[in-house]
């Protein structure tokens, strides 16, 4: 069944997303565009997402890297298109900054 007549999504487009970690509307429309033009898809979405689990909120909160898998597939590394100061400072992380926290 059609869940956004707008880009032709069905159910089962919007399940496999969500499978695959999109955890709210907006990152389902982010893989699909599905909830981006008249909007009358967006409760939809929202009901076929319901409240169960996020695979990637549960990997950050257990301290692991959402992404990973991805990266892997795709050969890239978590710096990859950094430059090489931004690479550093994202490698260092928010802990060498006590005061900004």
């Amino acid at each position: 069944m059609y869940v956004c007549s707008c880009f032709g999504v069905t159910e089962q487009q919007v399940r496999q997303h969500a499978a695959t970690g999109a955890c709210t509307p907006r990152q389902i429309a982010s893989a699909c565009k599905a909830g981006t033009d008249c909007g009358n898809c967006v409760r939809r979405i929202q009901a076929l997402l319901g409240r169960g689990a996020c695979p990637r909120r549960e990997l950050i909160e257990n301290g692991a890297d959402p992404l990973a898998s991805e990266r892997a597939s795709s050969g890239r590394s978590p710096t990859d298109g950094l430059s090489p100061a931004d690479a550093e400072e994202d490698a260092v992380g928010p802990a060498a900054f006590p005061e900004a926290a």
